[in-house]
């Protein structure tokens, strides 16, 4: 709901700040009183055209419009901000603002954050609806006749959405699989050649990390081998041979003196004796450690090239993994991903036909959902065309007829609100051919089709309902035909907010708030005035539009008749 608002320096008028309630509101006043200036701010306001002719004459500044709306908590307004990433809280009214420089340059403010006119326009489209002689906006857009249709009808479109789903889905399998397909015979070669060198190769998991710990482990051993192997050279062969020569060249010393007398205890005896003692000592050490540095070398056990093959895996492991642009770790997963692919190659003919039955019965689904919704639409289009002929008639458009087209779209068009164009079309003529009612009917003749249209929609589709507006609905029409004007509007405004500018005394005592528009100056400045007018000041307002310049009391007498 239009709560409020805010006009600054736009055309006749310098600053004016409006409360706006539920209901029925009227905007009265003389012919040029400036009542298209509150339509045209609120239009500024709602991302509407403009130009710098808005912006009023001497204004020392820019002109501006601000409406302020009051939205429920499921307003769809409030899934397009956050589209837009704008703040808001749901509890809080939603504000739009406009700026118009007398250059024609315009700023757009929605909630105080800057943004674009486009989005002021996209919101306007959420929030209101205009319907006067010039322009309907709306109802002529076709884009909106399925959705209002379907409301009416009470119309599901579940069932084709999902058939829709379905059938979106499964082709979206069989494409893939056509693609595997098409590319199956240069890919079976390059996966075969890969899985080959995998196979061949035979990744496991966590070899890498058991590959390097081995070939440290082995490095470390092989060179303390080598050490060992040294000392083993260095104490046998000549070293023990000549310790037990040196042994023996003593001992024969030894007896050829004894043989010659020399004492057995002299000292250069004992000296001999010492010194075989030494070396035989020595020769049995050199042997012991001999026996234990074979002993160590025998707890080695090594295989020569062990190092070598532990190291030839490891680079052709990372080797592979470069080639295929994959961690070591991941060589098991990938060579069972290519198996996979191959697998899945092999089976894509079986797999492809099966998908291709799948994608042809869901489709058989879709189109058999459509074709229920369509029934269902043509039904309610039917409906909704008695509907708005009955509204017709009391509109002094008893000639007219009014039908909905559903016309079917070729499949390629096919979504998941069905195959069906939707389209409100007039005759205002017998025999005269259909056609939009923008092209067919005239300025106040458009205005009451969709009073009529708007009638009978009322109260149908449970979701919130914009503000209404409309521009003279009443022109070239008086007596039944206003009064019937104004009880269609009065039933709209049961439901929804409705603004209308009317001259007609019938549509205007209907309303549950009237403002009356002035317009008022000298020889240098004109202004406009807009007021809120008490029950009596009504009672006045409504006499005059019957009466003319004189407002008699029979005038007053029909006016408290007419609002009664």
């Amino acid at each position: 709901m239009l709560i409020g608002l805010s006009i600054r320096d736009v055309v006749l008028i310098e600053s004016l700040d409006l409360a706006i309630g539920e209901g029925l509101t009227a905007l009265t006043g003389e012919t040029g009183a400036g009542k298209s200036i509150i339509l045209d701010a609120l239009g500024l306001a709602t991302g509407a055209r403009a130009d710098a002719g808005l912006v009023r004459r001497g204004a020392a500044g820019h002109a501006s419009a601000t409406a302020i709306f009051a939205l429920p908590a499921d307003h769809p307004a409030f899934a397009y901000l956050d589209d837009k990433g704008l703040d808001y809280a749901r509890d809080e009214d939603l504000v739009l603002r406009r700026q118009l420089s007398p250059d024609g340059r315009s700023r757009a403010f929605v909630n105080d954050q800057a943004t674009s006119v486009g989005v002021l326009k996209d919101l306007g489209g959420l929030l209101l609806e205009v319907h006067g002689q010039h322009e309907t906006v709306g109802l002529l857009d076709p884009k909106t006749h399925r959705g209002l249709l379907d409301a009416f009808g009470g119309v599901a479109v579940s069932a084709v959405a999902a058939a829709w789903s379905g059938w979106r889905a499964a082709r979206e399998k069989a494409e893939g699989l056509r693609d595997l397909a098409g590319r199956a015979a240069a890919e079976t070669e390059e996966l075969t050649l890969r899985l080959s060198e995998l196979d061949r190769l035979d990744p496991r998991e966590g070899e890498e990390t058991s590959l390097a710990e081995e070939r440290a482990l082995l490095s470390a051993a092989e060179k303390a081998i080598t050490d060992v192997a040294a000392a083993q050279d260095a104490l046998g062969g000549d070293f023990s041979g000549k310790l037990a020569q040196a042994y023996r060249a003593l001992e024969r010393a030894r007896d050829r003196a004894l043989q010659a007398g020399a004492p057995a205890q002299g000292s250069a005896m004992s000296r001999l004796s010492a010194a075989c003692e030494a070396v035989d000592r020595a020769l049995v050490e050199a042997q012991e450690a001999s026996a234990a540095i074979d002993a160590v070398a025998e707890s080695f056990e090594f295989e020569p090239d062990r190092l070598e093959k532990a190291e030839e895996r490891l680079f052709a492991l990372r080797g592979m993994a470069r080639k295929l642009n994959v961690l070591v770790e991941d060589l098991p997963a990938k060579r069972a991903e290519f198996a996979a692919r191959l697998q899945a190659i092999e089976t894509s003919e079986e797999a492809l036909k099966a998908a291709d039955q799948e994608a042809a019965e869901a489709r058989e689904a879709y189109l058999f959902a459509a074709e229920a919704l369509s029934a269902e639409r043509r039904a309610a289009g039917d409906a909704l065309a008695k509907a708005v002929e009955a509204e017709l008639a009391p509109l002094k458009l008893e000639k007219a007829k009014f039908r909905v087209a559903v016309e079917a779209l070729p499949e390629e068009r096919a979504g998941p609100t069905g195959l069906d164009r939707v389209a409100f079309e007039i005759s205002t003529n017998p025999g005269a051919p259909f056609g939009p009612m923008e092209a067919i009917a005239s300025g106040g003749e458009l205005a009451r089709f969709a009073l009529a249209l708007k009638a009978a929609l009322a109260g149908r589709g449970g979701g919130p309902q914009p503000l209404m507006i409309f521009d003279e609905v009443d022109q070239g029409v008086g007596g039944a035909v206003a009064d019937a004007v104004g009880l269609r509007l009065k039933r709209l405004a049961a439901n929804a907010q409705v603004l209308v500018v009317t001259h007609s005394a019938q549509v205007a005592a209907r309303g549950d708030a009237h403002w009356r528009i002035s317009k008022s100056g000298d020889d240098t400045s004109t202004r406009t005035k807009v007021e809120p007018l008490s029950p009596a000041q009504r009672e006045e307002e409504i006499a005059r539009m019957l009466s003319g310049a004189e407002v008699t009391e029979a005038a007053r007498a029909a006016a408290r008749a007419l609002m009664a």
